[in-house]
């Protein structure tokens, strides 16, 4: 019986997952930027193609085989690939913790690229996290992050935030050292509240929703002794400015 059904509601999600797409578009929202240079379909190749060097080197922070094989050492074969990870395993040469990223490379070892893809939601601290990877980056080095905007629950307990643009933007901003080359969103969304949810909210639509969030940046100084209790506000979010409360 539980096949049947489950075939059952398999056609009918798709079939209603059809009509729907007619209005997919109502459901995107303006004010939000769509990647370009590193959607989730174009960040590895872009990667590939800047970092695959004689001579520079890549730091990949989570890179054990989690869902897949990792083709990351094989297309960064020309350069130095370094895979990081909190836990031994497939495609990990350092295992250690991303708080402390600094700590397990010597001063003369910086890196060309750090990248990270589907960890900064796994990270507990991640603006200590970001803090680390500017220590490890050289003045000119690339920056890229990959996370979710939205997305299913997943790895819990070890799943603790999930990132706007303007989220990434802050961790990785000026003050830091950083200038952002860019910062958006891929694969929206089409969402709803439930029937279990409050009776005001149930089966409304949500627009807004994106799966993943890019951040590519560069590198642009060294900042020593950095402190996040010391940064002003404005100094991170820039000349952006809370909205007006709704008339």
């Amino acid at each position: 019986m539980n096949k049947i059904i489950k075939s059952i509601l398999k056609r009918s999600f798709g079939l209603l997952a059809l009509v729907e797409s007619v209005f997919d578009k109502q459901f995107l929202v303006a004010d939000v930027p769509m990647s370009t240079i590193v959607s989730h379909q174009k960040w590895e190749k872009y990667l590939y193609d800047i970092g695959n060097k004689d001579g520079l080197r890549i730091l990949e922070i989570g890179s054990r085989e989690v869902t897949g094989k990792s083709i990351a050492r094989k297309n960064f074969s020309n350069a130095t690939y370094i895979g990081f990870d909190l836990y031994p395993g497939n495609n990990v040469d350092v295992v250690g913790d991303a708080h402390k990223l600094s700590s397990y490379f010597a001063c003369e070892e910086k890196f060309d690229i750090i990248y990270s893809s589907s960890c900064f939601e796994h990270f507990a601290m991640p603006w200590i996290v970001a803090t680390e990877i500017s220590k490890l980056l050289k003045v000119g080095g690339i920056v890229f992050v990959e996370t979710h905007f939205s997305f299913a629950s997943h790895e819990r307990p070890w799943h603790f935030f999930q990132f706007s643009d303007m989220a990434l933007r802050v961790l990785f901003s000026n003050v830091l050292g950083f200038e952002c080359i860019e910062a958006g969103m891929s694969n929206p969304l089409v969402g709803r509240f439930s029937s279990l949810a409050d009776k005001y909210l149930k089966n409304k639509p949500v627009v807004g929703l994106y799966c993943h969030t890019e951040y590519l940046g560069k590198k642009i100084r060294d900042v020593d002794d950095f402190d996040w209790k010391t940064v002003d506000l404005f100094d991170i979010v820039g000349e952006t400015k809370y909205p007006e409360p709704l008339k």
